[in-house]
């Protein structure tokens, strides 16, 4: 252990030199003998001994990151919920065997009861008065919500916006003048930029690691959202840690750490932060009612590989070759066609369909983005609107009712709006399935969830009214089509 915390302190003085060598070079110069000029100097018959001096201050040699800790860490805090759960009860009153021979007679009994179940993460002051930063997955079904300050100090909490697939939340405290972070423009985070993970680490207190960004514009697979485009680090980051800071040297909020990739659930070098960029489309959101309202593409387009780039005529693999256009979307607006191939949006790079719809996703709804497009080989630029999704057809969400085949199948019609929210294709249209009620006739009939119910005896089904016409008043065999996973699957059933 104290061989290897030696190499570690070791490794970090060469990091604290490296970060401000100038300033250490030109102090130690000053120490010493100036050096001569090297096309004036006589050469020495000898070097002769090196000088060594005393320190003249403990300031010359003495340097750390705890003024900027002092500064920065009272703005992240920690998070504590609750929420009421089920306890698993004595299930033996479901048996089979058990129900043989007792029948329904302890289908009343209280099978489960319920009990409280807590849980802890961090978040981060954004605003003076008291506007907080969380992971939507820290606060996720939760009773009660409470932030804990630096100081001890405790909140009740409310959520002013949450969304599952950014997987973050704003929180409100009764509160002011409280220490914040401002946030740093994420797109100027380069490789290498010095970074602390500041959070509550399984439960222990706050806790402050350093590293560097080893990565931006990062995927990762143990993500709890749908976007995924983040700052990859190698400062600590442990469970607890989520919904915490990650800052850079200048004070500012890098971004919001929110999982790691590991092997074990612990700690191996990599961790994930979401760009404070995208931390920023959140609280303006929480400004206007709560409900974050994305830029919808209104195309999609595939990865581009090795043998694709060289048959394009691309130098390298990289962008999206688009394959479909929603008539009358943003992007048909713009000019964009299939076959292009998108290379940048607003000069930065897209590498494939998931950084694009990321890029997209931090920018705000209103206005224009540019995106750079390759058409026959030749570099065009184009100006996509920003405008959100469509609800048309109005998704109309229905549960069919006893009687009907399908009774307890929850159904929608789909829209470019339910489809951008279900990542379902944006080109899909008609009756989709939501929802499915356990032992009810349309899941005994085999329906599921994200079926399209294409067709009932040769009719097309295109909305959930139609749907509902087909079936009123009919007696008999009827035929209906279900598309499944691209492809149709045909059911006969007897009404």
């Amino acid at each position: 252990m104290s061989g290897w915390f030696s190499g570690w302190r070791g490794a970090l003085a060469m990091v604290v030199m490296l970060a401000v060598g100038g300033t250490v070079g030109a102090s130690l110069a000053q120490l010493g003998p100036p050096e001569p000029d090297a096309e004036t100097a006589a050469p020495l018959a000898s070097p002769g001994p090196v000088q060594k001096v005393v320190p003249a201050d403990k300031s010359v040699i003495e340097y750390s990151y705890a003024p900027l800790m002092k500064r920065v860490a009272p703005a992240v805090v920690n998070i504590y919920t609750t929420k009421m759960v089920q306890a698993g009860g004595n299930r033996i009153f479901d048996d089979p065997f058990f129900r043989q021979f007792f029948g329904d007679r302890f289908s009343d009994e209280p099978q489960e009861k319920k009990k409280q179940q807590n849980s802890l993460g961090s978040g981060v002051i954004v605003r003076a008065n008291g506007v907080v930063v969380t992971n939507h997955h820290v606060i996720d079904g939760a009773d009660e919500i409470f932030v804990v300050l630096s100081d001890r100090r405790e909140f009740k909490a409310k959520i002013l916006a949450d969304d599952a697939r950014l997987d973050l939340a704003v929180l409100k405290v009764e509160a002011a003048g409280l220490p914040f972070l401002p946030l740093r423009n994420s797109d100027t985070i380069e490789v290498g930029d010095v970074a602390f993970a500041i959070g509550n680490p399984f439960g222990i207190g706050q806790t402050v690691t350093q590293g560097i960004v080893s990565a931006v514009g990062r995927a990762s697979r143990s993500s709890a959202g749908d976007f995924e485009f983040f700052i990859q680090t190698d400062a600590a980051i442990n469970p607890g840690n989520s919904g915490g800071a990650l800052v850079g040297l200048d004070g500012k909020l890098f971004g919001i750490n929110t999982s790691i990739f590991s092997p074990t659930g612990s700690y191996a070098g990599i961790g994930f932060a979401i760009p404070a960029n995208m931390v920023d489309r959140i609280v303006d959101a929480s400004d206007k009612g709560g409900k974050v309202l994305r830029p919808w593409f209104g195309a999609t387009g595939q990865e581009i590989t090795s043998d694709l780039a060289e048959s394009l005529g691309l130098d390298r693999p990289g962008g999206v070759l688009v394959n479909a256009v929603y008539p009358g979307g943003p992007a048909d607006k713009a000019g964009l066609q299939v076959g292009d191939v998108v290379t940048e949006l607003e000069g930065r790079r897209v590498d494939d369909p998931a950084s694009m719809i990321s890029l997209l996703a931090t920018h705000s709804v209103g206005g224009k983005v540019k995106i750079t497009v390759l058409r026959d080989r030749k570099k065009m630029t184009l100006a996509v609107p920003l405008i959100s999704a469509p609800e048309v057809p109005k998704r109309d969400e229905t549960m069919l009712p006893k009687g009907h085949l399908f009774a307890g199948a929850k159904v929608a019609n789909v829209s470019p709006a339910l489809a951008d929210e279900l990542q379902l294709d944006i080109m899909d249209k008609g009756v989709i399935v939501l929802a499915i009620e356990r032992g009810s006739s349309a899941h005994r009939s085999g329906l599921r969830p994200g079926d399209y119910i294409v067709s009932i005896n040769n009719k097309p089904v295109r909305s959930v009214a139609e749907l509902n016409a087909s079936w009123t008043g009919y007696r008999g065999v009827m035929e209906v089509k279900i598309k499944r996973q691209d492809q149709i699957v045909t059911g006969t059933f007897r009404q």
